[in-house]
This record gives structure tokens, sequence and C-alpha cells, in this order.
């Protein structure tokens, strides 16, 4: 069965006071384009992070947060008092020295200096935080997975209406290919016809409608069509990955529809083509979401 490139999943486990939240979204894009947003006590692990989401997503433009929410009752930032009192005194100095005015709000522009809210301690990552942290991420890749394998089957059962469509229009075309033989040869004779004192060799003019039919036979694009048609149900059978292939095939098809069009001279098999047209446009369209 194949994917689709177009996903999301989220996850949520607790570790002692935090709630780790770890969440990728992705859509389709002709190779891996990963964008990660780390909380900083994981940015260490960064490098296996994008190892794990590369491997399961394979490809696609992918958005990748892992942040941390902390449960009531954590303890606020401790303020540093000290450089609270130091920015003052420092401040107010200048503010006098030159003349402008002090700040109407002390305590809103002294908490804004660095490192006045700024933890002293700094928090490590344990390998048992990390592992659960690991959990997470794995989770959230597992429902982006199945997500996109939702999406992958409607894409094929998409394809296969599509391909139907397409054969069954193809045999349409059949009975008028039959007619437009006898079609073109009396269309030649009654021109002829109206030429007045004019001659003309019946067998001559057998071996000229035979030549002219044959450069308008459609039978090789036909059986080339069909032998597409077959392969990109094989390719959608080969499971996920078979997106570009896909791509390709879908291509392929697009020259025989378009061979044959040009080689119908008749109103009802070009309406015909144009349908098939229709239909492989579509399928074009979202195979570019198939992974």
């Amino acid at each position: 069965m194949i994917q689709s490139m177009t996903g999301y999943g989220k996850a949520v486990v607790v570790y002692k006071n935090k709630k780790l939240h770890a969440e990728v979204k992705s859509l389709n894009s002709k190779q891996l384009d990963l964008m990660t947003r780390i909380a900083p006590l994981y940015r260490e692990k960064e490098m296996e992070i994008r190892q794990m989401i590369a491997a399961a997503v394979e490809r696609g433009k992918v958005d990748f947060s892992l942040w941390v929410e902390q449960e009531s009752g954590v303890e606020a930032t401790p303020v540093n008092g000290a450089l609270m009192e130091n920015y003052y005194q420092q401040l107010k100095a200048i503010a006098e020295k030159i003349g402008i005015p002090e700040p109407k709000d002390w305590v809103y522009t002294l908490t804004r200096m660095p490192d006045v809210l700024t933890k002293t301690d700094q928090e490590e990552l344990s390998d048992e935080e990390w592992e659960v942290a690991r959990t997470a991420v794995s989770q959230a890749l597992e429902a982006l997975v199945g997500f996109r394998k939702q999406e992958g089957a409607a894409l094929e059962k998409k394809f296969s209406e599509k391909i139907d469509n397409i054969e069954r229009l193809m045999a349409e075309i059949e009975p008028w290919e039959k007619m437009r033989v006898e079609k073109i040869r009396q269309r030649i004779v009654e021109g002829l016809q109206q030429i007045p004192g004019v001659e003309y060799d019946k067998n001559r003019l057998e071996q000229e409608l035979i030549y002219y039919i044959e450069k308008l036979d459609i039978s090789e694009e036909k059986q080339r069509l069909t032998n597409h048609l077959k392969y990109f149900r094989e390719t959608m059978a080969n499971g996920h990955g078979q997106g570009k292939k896909l791509g390709f095939i879908a291509q392929e098809m697009g020259r025989e529809i378009n061979t044959t069009g040009s080689k119908s001279n008749q109103a009802e098999m070009q309406n015909i083509v144009v349908q098939m047209k229709d239909e492989l446009e579509q399928i074009k369209e979202q195979v570019l979401n198939a992974l």
C-alpha cells in the first residue's frame, strides 16, 4: 500500500513534574526538508532525533517540535536581587550624569535587564529523562505514519478509479476507430467524384488509403497505454516509496494519450481523448503527494 506524504502525529508523556510534548507534521516535497524546534534541554540529542525522523518519514516537508510543559507547583525562576540593585544604582547614576529622566516603572525596566530572571543552576539531561523524551518522539512518529497510511489508502482508491476510467474510455474509442476507415475512404472518393473529368485507378486508391490509414493507426499507442496502466497498478501494490516512479509512469501514459489524440481525426474520438486527459491530470495532481 502506498503512503501519503501528508500527515500529523502528536504524543504527550509525563516525567516527574513535566509533560513532554512531541509533535510532527509533514507535507509533500521532492526530498526530506526537515525543520526542528527542540527545547534547550534536549538539543544535545538533536542529531539522534533527526535520524529517527528521517528513518520514519523518508521524504516530505517535515515540521517537528519537542517542548516541555511544567506542571503546577513548580518553583518560579528566582529573581537575582543583588544584580537588580546593581543595575538600579548604575542606571540612576547615568540618568543624573547626562540629565535624562529616570524610568517611571523601575520594576519593569530592571526585570528586563540581562540575567535578572535567569536561573544560575543549569539543568542536565539524564539518561532516564532522555528515554522518556525518546518515547514521545517515537510515539509521535508512529502516529504520523499511521495518518500517512490512511491518506495513502484514499490515494490508492482514487488512483484505481482513475485507471479504471481511462481503461473504459480507451475501450470506447474502438468502435469509432473501426468506423472511421470507411468514412475516410468515402470522403476521399466523394471528393474525387466532385472533380469533373477526373479518372482514378481504384487499386492505386486502395493502396493510398491503406497508407493513410496506417499513419492514423493507434494500435501501438493503445497497447503501450495498456502496459503503462498495468505497470501503474503493479507499482502501487509494491508498497510505499513508489511516488516518484508513479509520477514517471503517469508521464508515459500522457505521451500515449497525446499521440492518440493527434491521430484521432474524428470529433467523437477526440472528445474521448479529452476525457482521458482529464482523468490523467487528476492522477498527476495527486501523485505529487504519494511517498
